[in-house]
């Protein structure tokens, strides 16, 4: 137990230490240290992978763009240092600082930047094709178990696996959806199993972790998006009946539409709400880590001897952060799965069970 103990501390330390590390490379050769950039930078997408503890070498991923003169593809090691690339009559680069374009692939065209459409597999990309293979083989995994086995409890990460889908399943999706529960559960569980994997992923810094991808609020809104189909696309009859004509006085609703027009921003303010909620609360935990490691830097360019120690107190806050990350993880992919059946369960009422629900209030009134 105390081997695993100092094995997990050293290992949190590397995660720690090593977006430190990398301003450490960043602020000796650039002579001056950008906390912003480095932050930015970190969370952000690419077209590479940073190399730990050298943050100026990346795995290179390939580029994929629509130019002028049709399909280009090479590896982004060709433009990560600055450098033009020329394939047939087309030039590509990487787009500076002072661009309208930052850090994205460009085209120069008579000496002006022109951008291209870009399907590139980046880094963001990349860690989304991972996150979805390690799902699938998790959920293979427990497949391969229940054929051999049958519903022997299995042990270890199978058990715990196992222990977490039933876990959704029976105090979340079953208990809201009911009857429904098996007709939704298969989109809501590869929701919670895709958003946690993604939020373990991005708190390690090692290759295949590392990509910010429930801190990018593209991605957030793709899975938010996926719920509000399947929220509408399989909802009652009386829900829509409720949406454009709700039980209110009928001055609410001719001549003027005032409950409809609510009720149909509100459809959109739902998703919009998931969306932002998992985009704000890992891009936060991410943020929240670069930042006291960048405080050692920071202290040390102002005093050595407040960087020595104020690097003490960076590392165990880091490392405080990271385990309270885990657990964050965890609940955040909880929160948008609850949330999201919540939502399909509203768009799943009948008439008879909204009569009911009526009739009950009257008798509790009386």
């Amino acid at each position: 137990m105390k081997k695993l103990f100092v094995i997990l501390t050293a290992f949190l330390f590397g995660l720690a230490a090593a977006p430190s590390m990398s301003a450490s490379d960043e602020s000796h050769e650039g002579g001056k240290l950008d906390p912003k950039e480095i932050i930015f930078e970190h969370l952000g997408d690419g077209y590479g992978w940073e190399v730990p503890f050298n943050h100026h070498k990346r795995i290179p991923l390939p580029v994929i763009v629509f130019g002028s003169d049709g399909l280009h593809v090479f590896s982004s090691s060709r433009i990560t240092d600055g450098q033009e690339y020329v394939d047939g009559n087309t030039t590509f680069k990487l787009a500076g600082k002072d661009s309208d374009f930052k850090g994205k692939v460009i085209e120069i065209v008579d000496g002006k930047e022109i951008r291209p459409f870009d399907i590139s597999i980046t880094k963001n990309v990349c860690g989304i094709f991972i996150t979805v293979l390690i799902v699938i083989g998790l959920m293979l995994w427990m497949r391969s178990h229940v054929s051999k086995h049958g519903f022997k409890a299995p042990r270890k990460g199978l058990g715990f696996l196992e222990l977490l889908i039933d876990f959704i399943y029976g105090s979340v999706i079953k208990a809201t959806l009911g009857a429904k529960a098996r007709k939704f559960a298969p989109y809501l569980l590869t929701v919670f199993f895709f958003i946690f994997m993604m939020n373990l992923l991005g708190l390690i810094v090692i290759f295949p972790g590392g990509a910010n991808l429930t801190g990018n609020i593209a991605v957030t809104l793709v899975l938010s998006v996926l719920t509000f189909m399947v929220t509408n696309l399989f909802a009652t009859r009386h829900y829509w009946k409720e949406i454009f004509w709700p039980e209110v006085p009928l001055w609410l609703k001719f001549p003027l539409p005032i409950m409809p027009a609510i009720e149909i921003f509100g459809m959109f303010t739902k998703p919009a709400a998931l969306t932002v909620r998992l985009f704000a609360n890992m891009m936060g935990g991410h943020m929240i880590v670069i930042v006291l490691t960048l405080l050692i830097f920071i202290f040390a360019a102002v005093n050595p001897v407040a960087g020595g120690a104020t690097t003490v107190i960076s590392v165990l806050f880091s490392i405080f952060m990271l385990l309270i990350d885990v657990l964050v993880s965890f609940i955040q992919a909880y929160v948008f799965t609850m949330l999201s059946t919540i939502f399909i369960s509203l768009a799943q009422e009948e008439e008879h069970h909204h009569e009911e629900h009526e009739a009950e209030k009257t008798l509790q009134t009386k």
